[in-house]
């Protein structure tokens, strides 16, 4: 039986991929007799996904049974598990199961290994973090190429600016653009896309600038308008750690004596390594220490945010204190 695993977060990716597999494996006109789907808070789910991928397919095409946010990966019942091992090496081989999960699969569970053995495609959704713009711009072209679209590089670093990781705004961008496009075979420039794209000139990454240098006042404004824009502030931090973990290895990587711009990408988990040029430059007044000082304010503010703290005043206040932080030493650099 060809057994499908999706999981991730990148909820939309997971949506197109499901997509184009009910439209290889089942028949139109049969999908209401071989298309099942069974929800994780439904009981039993899981036994009565197995029994139903185990009757025979009606009419043309195959049968799809698919488990919605299965928990199969993080816990496994005994007897979920031995009508897995029961049923997986005998079910039809024309009738599929896919299994869907947010969280990573516990490869220490039998389950996960049983279901790993026998998948036929075994498969992460992730989302690209917001620090890692080359990722952003590779994904944005990719899309653009699938869509049938042309962008220049510059269209293309401003669409990954503007959606960041939404991949299902990214579709939704790039489909507006393909109408706008129809027909002409030329690259759509930087000021068709300024025009045509959402207007988000605010993100993390420019939030987590305006600490670095400092700027209270910036800070602020862009959060606001982050947090107006609808933007999770759990994604936020997501993202000024990311960033500010970035620049402390490569703080010290420079403070170390490393020059091989390859050996800092590489210790900075960095795709790029001509980006290591514009990261000294943007840590350049900024100290070791205040980089590492930034990190336990971070962490506290994710913590107070995940035990129900109020967003806006939770964020506010760290944000200050951020700000205080890189403000220190570098307005002393200035002066010097």
């Amino acid at each position: 039986m060809p057994i499908y695993v999706y999981w991730g977060e990148d909820d939309f990716a997971i949506e197109k991929a499901i997509a184009m597999l009910r439209d290889r494996i089942l028949d139109p006109q049969w999908i209401s007799f071989n298309y099942s789907s069974f929800p994780p808070d439904q009981a039993d789910a899981a036994i009565q996904g197995l029994n139903q991928v185990m009757t025979p397919t009606f009419g043309a095409g195959g049968r799809l049974v698919w488990l919605i946010n299965t928990t199969l990966f993080q816990h496994c019942p005994e007897n979920v598990l031995a009508e897995l091992l029961r049923s997986l090496p005998v079910t039809p081989e024309n009738s599929f199961l896919l299994l869907t999960s947010r969280n990573k699969p516990d490869e220490r569970l039998k389950s996960t290994k049983l279901l790993k053995q026998f998948a036929t495609e075994f498969r992460e959704f992730p989302l690209i973090p917001p620090w890692k713009t080359e990722l952003l711009v590779q994904s944005v072209n990719q899309a653009a190429q699938s869509v049938g679209i042309k962008l220049t590089a510059n269209t293309a670093q401003l669409l990954a600016e503007s959606v960041g990781n939404d991949t299902r705004l990214l579709y939704n961008e790039l489909e507006k653009l393909r109408l706008y496009a129809q027909g002409s075979n030329k690259p759509l420039d930087i000021d068709t896309v300024t025009k045509l794209v959402r207007n988000t000139t605010q993100n993390s990454l420019q939030l987590a600038a305006a600490i670095r240098t400092g700027d209270t006042a910036k800070a602020l404004t862009t959060l606001a308008d982050l947090i107006n824009a609808s933007e999770p502030g759990l994604r936020i931090v997501a993202t000024l750690i990311g960033q500010f973990r970035t620049w402390l290895w490569v703080k010290i990587m420079i403070e170390s004596g490393e020059r091989n711009q390859q050996a800092i990408a590489q210790a900075a988990d960095i795709g790029n390594p001509k980006r290591i040029y514009f990261l000294q430059q943007e840590i350049r007044l900024l100290s070791v220490q205040q980089l590492i000082s930034c990190l336990p304010l971070l962490l506290e503010l994710e913590v107070s945010l995940k035990q129900g703290a109020s967003e806006m005043s939770t964020l506010q206040t760290k944000i200050i204190e951020l700000c205080q932080v890189c403000r220190g030493n570098s307005q002393s650099n200035i002066k010097a």
